[in-house]
């Protein structure tokens, strides 16, 4: 995301002509866009992406789970059925 940040920081500034990026070619203004594609590409190739939201989810489940627990009064959790 910081590519993509950093990508549109270039833009506006070569689009208004402020300061040495209006002297860029607009080759350098667009590669850190390229330079996110490719993360992104390799990071969804990896399992980056999918490791994180299965943790998320994992995180969001147990929350879940406390907050049923805490409500039907118990202190303390059932031990899960498998």
């Amino acid at each position: 995301m910081a590519f993509v940040w950093l990508g549109v920081l270039a833009l506006v500034l070569k689009g208004l002509e402020i300061g040495p990026v209006a002297q860029w070619s607009w080759w350098a203004v667009l590669s850190p866009f390229l330079v996110a594609v490719v993360w992104w590409a390799f990071s969804d190739a990896m399992g980056f992406t999918a490791r994180a939201r299965q943790k998320r989810e994992d995180v969001r489940r147990e929350q879940r789970r406390r907050n049923t627990v805490e409500s039907l009064g118990r202190k303390t959790p059932l031990p899960r059925r498998r």
